[in-house]
């Protein structure tokens, strides 16, 4: 776009903001539009009849008419648009007829004439717009579109501005999409036009910042190319207060001295059990911290065998993190001493800030930890254990069990569940970290840090909100190629809190954007905490699969059915078996059996027929990921069938043949066992259930893709 034609719409935006309004008109529209190519109608404004005869004739007939006015953004409800006009008498009488339901409508509106516009070729009619997200600012909608378009809500979201991959990928995302490719004769729309149009849009949100809302609906795509039939362009009075940002290279200074402390201070210590700051220090005594553990207590002079300090100025050295466990009141003077000391991370471990109305005293300790380069954990969360440290800086329960999961929680309580099911499992983890209200550090300074920390190997992390959901983005991007993203997003039914003024904007639930733009991150979005939890346990388990072939192997008809649609649900491909394949599985399996895929050997086969069939499943370089079933029965008993199955899997990752393999047990108690067997030597399995395995499967192809491995 030349300088010019930017200097355009600046003076457009700047001239609607002046006068106070919030929406553009439709010749302002037009304006803006024709600055970045988006194509559009051929029109002109007419102030009387007269002059809209004279431009019909000119753009030729057909045409439609619309209302402009700077106080009457949803010209149908007007009674402000009438289409398909043949004559020149159709014409006078649409022109009168516009105008007086116009100040019909509203009295007080001034009409500036009448758009006389060229009808639109037919096609398929579909929306493209933008909304400002809270969350993540500009984003980019494509969706079909017309009169339905709230009804069928078939709309997806991404970034602005959106890449020509992104567009493209909006376009096969919608459910309709096949409608776009052309159905029962019909011909296929332009793709390139119409994805075209949609980075357009996506560069005209994210060049104005002042640009609220911007919906072209209908917008008709044909093989021929795509037009906006009608353009609204909505702005916003007011700019949000930006956030202060960190760089990279900040965050991960901060967060090494946190994850990774020499000297950790307690401010609040006590000696007193069931106090918050003797569990505390009794968490990071016996949980073996190799660094210094500095208690402060103006009222001690020993606690728990450690000299005490009556002020952090008094604490020996540089510790690294200060601990929090005094009451919300008294945050902010001692966050000014640590501040003063030079300390740079801080814990706030009490409660009684935001979370309870007290908005002033959390952006107090806000400023004061900006002011002194402070970086605030909290406040109201339940600390945080970094295992790899032998470092328990919480009131709650400990926990040491070294392994590759990082997790992190909003809300103390999924926190505690969090460790109950790290416990249950044997979940080794690197790091768990409360994050409560998220006063300054929050999701985005976990993730660059876990992105680079080499003890972790998946991240999960439980979340209400995001503060800057395009900081998360850009940190899920960069650690998203290395290792595994999880999410659980809580909050995914409610309604968009704000009020919509255009389709786009009633179209853009928050859950709907989180849901797109999380998957266009390469996120992996667990539909709930044991589904997250599961994921982060299963996927560094899993090596990740070569290609797309999937196979069942079932000693069960029934469990392959229920196998074969979580395969297709969770967005893979059962392989189709050749023949030559077909005819070696036959060799193994009784003649009531069933080859095809799913591979059923039937009940009653001995614990051979499982390792055949497993083998040549294991062989095969066609086949890159197998999913088993088994039912218990006498002739192969539980851990009869786990313990082949582990050392067949085993047996080929030492020749280097490392495919993913899940199993579904059906059987009686012993079944749980053998899938703890099972799971402690590399494949993922679940009793009870053909969903979970398989779920936990799809989780590591979504990851697989999003990284580019696929």
């Amino acid at each position: 776009m030349t300088e010019e034609r930017q200097k355009a719409v600046r003076a457009v935006l700047d001239a609607a903001l002046a006068e106070g309004r919030t929406a553009l008109t439709a010749p302002e529209g037009k304006t803006v539009t024709d600055a970045y190519a988006i194509p559009t109608p051929v029109e002109g404004l007419a102030e009387c009849a007269d002059e809209a005869v004279a431009l019909a004739d000119r753009i030729g007939f057909p045409v439609a008419l619309k209302i402009v006015s700077p106080q009457i953004t949803h010209k149908t409800e007007a009674g402000g648009v009438v289409t398909g006009l043949r004559s020149t008498a159709e014409v006078r009488g649409a022109f009168t007829g516009i105008v007086s339901n116009a100040l019909a409508y509203d009295p007080r509106a001034r009409i500036l004439g009448v758009q006389v516009q060229q009808m639109v070729p037919s096609g398929t009619e579909v929306l493209v717009g933008t909304v400002t997200d809270p969350t993540f600012g500009p984003i980019v909608a494509f969706g079909l579109g017309g009169v339905l378009v709230e009804v069928l809500k078939d709309v997806t979201f991404r970034l602005a501005p959106a890449s020509r991959d992104d567009a493209l990928s909006m376009l096969d995302g919608i459910r309709a999409a096949e409608l776009l490719r052309g159905v029962r004769g019909g011909e296929a729309v332009d793709r390139d036009a119409l994805a075209d149009l949609v980075v357009k849009v996506s560069r005209l949100a994210a060049d104005f910042p002042e640009i609220a809302e911007v919906d072209l609906n209908p917008v008709f795509a044909s093989a021929s190319g795509v037009m906006a039939a009608d353009v609204r362009v909505l702005l916003a009075a007011e700019q949000p207060v930006g956030r202060r940002t960190y760089t990279r290279e900040e965050i991960l200074v901060s967060m090494r001295r946190l994850m990774k402390p020499a000297s950790v201070t307690v401010i609040g210590a006590s000696g007193e059990p069931g106090k918050i700051g003797n569990s505390v220090m009794r968490n990071l005594i016996d949980g073996g911290f190799p660094g210094e553990i500095h208690p402060v207590n103006p009222k001690a002079d020993d606690i728990l065998g450690r000299k005490a300090y009556k002020s952090v100025m008094d604490v020996p050295g540089q510790p690294d993190v200060a601990v929090f466990a005094i009451p919300a009141a008294s945050v902010p003077s001692a966050l000014e001493e640590v501040g003063r000391r030079g300390i740079p991370n801080a814990v706030l471990i009490p409660s009684g800030f935001a979370e309870s109305g007290e908005d002033e005293l959390q952006a107090r300790i806000v400023a004061i930890g900006e002011e002194y380069g402070v970086r605030l954990l909290g406040p109201n969360i339940y600390g945080y254990y970094s295992t790899w440290q032998d470092l328990c800086a919480t009131f709650c329960t400990p926990y040491d069990v070294r392994g590759g999961v990082a997790l992190t929680s909003q809300s103390g309580g999924i926190g505690m569940a969090i460790l109950g099911f790290a416990r249950s499992t044997g979940t080794g983890v690197s790091a768990i970290v409360g994050l409560g209200n998220k006063s300054d550090l929050d999701e985005d300074d976990l993730l660059t840090w876990f992105g680079e920390d080499p003890n972790t190997e998946c991240v999960a992390m439980h979340l209400e909100d995001l503060k800057d959901g395009r900081a998360f983005v850009a940190a899920a991007r960069a650690t998203v190629p290395k290792k595994p993203v999880v999410v659980l997003k809580a909050g995914r039914t409610a309604a968009g809190a704000r009020a919509a003024g255009s389709h786009t904007g009633a179209l853009a639930g928050d859950d709907a954007v989180y849901d797109d733009v999380l998957r266009q991150a390469g996120v992996i979005r667990a539909p709930g905490l044991n589904e997250m939890l599961e994921y982060a346990r299963a996927l560094p388990v899993l090596p990740t699969p070569l290609g797309d072939n999937v196979v069942i192997i079932t000693g069960a008809g029934g469990s392959g059915v229920l196998l074969s649609d979580a395969v297709i649900d969770n967005g893979m491909s059962l392989m189709e078996i050749p023949p030559d394949l077909d005819t070696a599985f036959r060799a193994f399996i009784p003649p009531f059996g069933s080859a095809g895929n799913p591979v059923d050997i039937t009940g009653g086969e001995p614990p051979a027929t499982y390792e055949a069939t497993i083998r040549l499943g294991l062989e095969d370089p066609r086949i890159h990921a197998l999913v088993l079933g088994y039912w218990h029965t006498i002739v192969t008993p539980p851990m009869a069938f786990a313990e082949l199955t582990a050392r067949v899997v085993e047996e080929f990752r030492a020749k280097g043949i490392q495919k993913p393999v899940v199993a579904s047990l059906a059987g009686d108690i012993e079944v749980e066992e053998a899938c703890q067997y099972l799971f402690e030597r590399g494949v993922v399995a679940y009793p009870y259930t053909t969903e979970k395995p398989v779920a936990a499967l799809g989780a590591k192809y979504a990851w697989a893709r999003a990284a580019g491995l696929l």
